[in-house]
């Protein structure tokens, strides 16, 4: 385990700790609110029957969704906490999950050609080569599967609501590839108040080239994006607010893609 290892995997012990937004298991579940959560727009067609990897996305939230729609599913995290999560679920709702620990950068203990969806939550900017994963993502999705990806923003990450200088919110910093960022975590991310000692995220800037070209250099096609998935702008809250800063500067990108290496 290298050093970015390391400190991710100590990071999310620290946040399952803090019961922080996203090591909460999903407990309330049902077929409609399973779906919502992981296909709203209904882009991964009949997921009935279909073997799903949630790829860096333990905490017991998409792997439960997935399962309730009647997928055959598998969690691959590093985080042996996180992990803990959807063991929770999956005996809360009386389903199977397989679980593996490991990096996303080194899918090998799995099997190739064998997953009909690869469902990323946001993970990828937590290592520096997007390239690697992807790579990593083509052997073991099947041909025609689905790869969906959720991550920053390249062109708004190292901005948050306090960039507010009362016109907009100000770029400070160049557009550089592979940057390595240091920010706060959000106050909704965990309570603040119980002043726990959790390390600050460290996170990698994925230009847009690096994005749509090491897909498509990967033998993926993309077929949908959003720059509007899981969050709520509203440009009539006040200036300097979380709500109103996304209306000007969108945090993240989610991408659909299908595997076609012969495309």
């Amino acid at each position: 385990m290298d050093s970015i290892a390391e400190y991710n995997r100590a990071r999310w012990k620290a946040l399952a700790e803090a019961d922080a937004l996203f090591t909460r298991p999903h407990l309330d579940l049902d077929r409609d609110s399973a779906l919502e959560l992981v296909d709203k727009n209904q882009r991964f067609g009949a997921i009935d029957k279909k073997t799903v990897l949630c790829l860096a996305g333990g905490g017991g939230q998409q792997a439960a969704a997935f399962a309730l729609l009647g997928a055959d599913v598998t969690v691959f995290d590093l985080s042996d906490e996180q992990l803990k999560r959807d063991e929770q679920v999956a005996e809360h709702y009386r389903v199977e999950l397989k679980t593996f620990e490991g990096d996303m950068r080194d899918l090998s203990r799995l099997e190739a050609d064998t997953f009909d969806i690869v469902y990323q939550p946001y993970s990828l900017n937590f290592v520096p080569d997007a390239a690697s994963v992807f790579r990593q993502v083509a052997r073991i999705v099947k041909k025609g599967g689905i790869f969906y990806l959720s991550c920053a923003n390249p062109f708004t990450m190292e901005m948050d609501q306090n960039d507010w200088n009362g016109d907009g919110y100000v770029l400070k910093k160049p557009y550089l590839g592979g940057a390595r960022i240091t920010s706060n975590d959000q106050d909704w991310v965990y309570n603040k108040d119980l002043k726990a000692a959790i390390p600050n995220p460290v996170e990698y800037r994925h230009t847009l080239g690096d994005l749509i070209n090491g897909l498509t250099e990967s033998g993926f096609v993309i077929f949908a994006v959003s720059d509007t998935e899981n969050f709520h702008p509203n440009s009539n809250d006040d200036p300097g607010s979380w709500g109103h800063f996304t209306s000007f500067a969108p945090p993240w990108l989610s991408f659909w893609t299908t595997y076609n290496p012969e495309h």
